[in-house]
């Protein structure tokens, strides 16, 4: 099984060189769109049941396939630009920045460790693809059937409710003055209605979101830059350092769910997450080069196919081109998501703290109503269009990740077998989705308390079995030498333990709320020291610690039995590879 990239192979002395591991320059200019290289796929060799290959469940095996050449990062840049576009007008301009103004530097700790969280969460998610090309959900629906479409249910009630088209709309209605604030549904369906016609921009469907949100991204960090220096909060960024290892520290009276939801959002969060995988299969990230992109039906577009899974031999070339695929894709995960969050959020919370110290306002009245009428002419305006790219990107991104989500499970789930086409299943699902927010703009329907109460808990919620369904898949599921390193796998042990107090003392919470939500069941109080719950909340910790325990048992057996099964694993291995 060769890569048809392979028709140049410069060898000295027997050994390999740069030219086997990485493409040319033309080849990974291409990268700047998306790459798919058609293969035979009905004609490759299924994969062996063996240690060098991933596990298949019983299920549908793996097509043998050589590991695609590696471009630079520079290439690669566009599914965190994306994942960036979701995270930064939710918890980086709207919860961080009100968070800091109103209770001090003290918090920015939390804020930092979340966002390094999620790195490894995102690039957790996406090993699965470049290993296998398949997405996270075929993945699950490898381990157990039903939880693809518990994602499905979850995520609906997580992003459903189409509230986040507001904010920026009011944003740009203040801005503007092309309508009264208090008609902001206007552009709210104005911007639904781009939204579903950037799509018609090309006929692969993934670039325009890409191409769209690198350059609101781009606007975006350069404006937060700026007004680093103009914005007269300068002083501010004196009181990070202090704040960033101020570990542990929690203001008095401070709500532990709201500060835990904080941290839990220091990136995009819940459904949003799982598509980070699709993405790097669309962009053709490793293994997922060899999977067809979803193309645009009304451009006349030629389908191309989503096969099942591949899996590589692990020769010493293909080894050598997993340790730098892995390399270069978690670099542009950091540069882009992680570096893009910490500019923009710190930016944002040093205007906040300046300009609006013990404020009591929500995040978009805090910008609006507190401390852009502080700032001058051009600081004004920057910072209008700053507030209002991070949250139309919010809005853009996340639509783009509940439809393509959701496209996958569907199709894999059913619509697959039943012959339907993908591409006319993605844009189905996207002019539907489109039209409910529409219609809940129009309406101004308000979300029912039910929606509410789940929506606010399911994003940290779900989190919790998704880190530890990751973890296990990615020890257990696959071969020594694509498995996660062990700096990784306590990363995600953390994660899951973090996921799983937050969403226990979430559940605790909500159930104990009569005046919020309307619920009282004190036999199931939480405490956030777990000592002093009540009796149903001990059983809510006994439990978190099960999964706890049971997560780490399972990833840890795993990655100790797999050491030394397959030969030359070491030259892919790493402690955070």
């Amino acid at each position: 099984m060769t890569d048809n990239n392979d028709d140049k192979r410069v060898e000295t002395d027997g050994g390999l060189t740069e030219d086997d591991i990485h493409t040319t320059a033309e080849v990974g200019e291409q990268y700047r769109a998306t790459v798919y290289r058609d293969i035979d796929y009905e004609s490759l060799e299924v994969a062996p049941e063996t240690s060098e290959y991933p596990d298949t469940d019983g299920k549908w095996g793996f097509r043998k396939y050589d590991m695609p050449k590696v471009p630079k990062v520079s290439h690669l840049v566009g599914p965190s630009a994306i994942m960036l576009g979701a995270s930064l007008g939710s918890g980086e301009t709207m919860f961080w920045p009100t968070l800091v103004a109103q209770n001090g530097w003290g918090l920015y700790w939390a804020f930092w460790v979340g966002v390094i969280t999620q790195f490894f969460i995102n690039t957790e998610i996406q090993r699965w693809t470049i290993a296998t090309g398949e997405s996270i959900f075929r993945a699950f629906d490898r381990m157990n059937g039903i939880w693809p479409w518990f994602f499905l249910v979850a995520g609906f009630f997580h992003v459903g409710w189409p509230g986040w088209a507001a904010g920026a709309s009011e944003v740009f209605a203040v801005w503007t003055g092309v309508v009264p604030r208090q008609d902001w549904a206007i552009i709210g369906v104005a911007t639904m209605v781009l939204i579903w016609l950037s799509y018609q921009a090309g006929p692969i469907l993934y670039n325009a979101i890409e191409k769209a949100q690198l350059a609101l991204m781009f606007i975006a960090i350069f404006g937060a830059v700026i007004l680093a220096f103009i914005a007269g909060s300068v002083s501010q960024f004196a009181n990070v350092p202090g704040g960033a290892v101020n570990f542990g520290a929690l203001p008095q009276n401070m709500d532990i769910a709201t500060f835990l939801g904080g941290l839990a959002y220091a990136g995009a969060g819940g459904y949003i997450n799982l598509a980070q995988g699709i993405w790097a299969r669309e962009k053709g990230y490793g293994m997922g080069t060899y999977q067809g992109r979803i193309k645009n039906p009304l451009r006349g577009s030629e389908p191309e196919e989503v096969h099942g899974g591949f899996t590589f031999e692990p020769t010493e070339k293909n080894l050598l081109r997993w340790k730098q695929w892995w390399k270069v894709t978690q670099q542009e995960h950091f540069l882009t998501f992680v570096v893009g969050l910490l500019v923009v959020a710190t930016v944002a919370m040093t205007i906040s703290a300046q300009y609006a110290a013990g404020t009591d306002q929500g995040a978009i009245n805090m910008w609006l109503d507190v401390i852009i009428p502080q700032l001058g002419g051009v600081q004004t305006q920057l910072m209008y269009a700053v507030i209002f790219i991070a949250l139309f990107s919010t809005q853009y991104a996340i639509l783009e990740a509940f439809v393509r989500n959701s496209v996958d499970i569907i199709f894999e789930g059913y619509g697959r077998s039943a012959g339907w086409d993908l591409s006319r299943v993605f844009l189905g699902l996207l002019t539907l989705f489109t039209l409910w927010g529409i219609l809940i703009i129009v309406a101004q329907f308000q979300q029912p308390w039910i929606l509410l109460v789940i929506g606010a808990a399911i994003a940290g919620a779900m989190m919790w079995p998704y880190n530890a369904l990751v973890t296990i898949l990615n020890t257990t599921r696959l071969p020594e030498h694509t498995q996660p390193g062990w700096g990784r796998i306590v990363a995600m042990w953390w994660a899951t333990g973090f996921f799983g107090y937050f969403t226990i003392l979430l559940i605790g919470g909500v159930l104990n709320s009569p005046d919020a939500y309307g619920l009282s069941f004190p036999m199931f109080e939480t405490t956030v020291g777990v000592v002093g719950s009540a009796p149903g909340g001990y059983a809510l910790w006994v439990f978190a610690l099960v999964v706890q325990i049971y997560t780490m048992y399972r990833s840890a057996t795993a990655k100790m039995n797999a050491s030394g099964t397959v030969e030359g694993a070491d030259t892919a291995r790493g402690f955070l590879s």
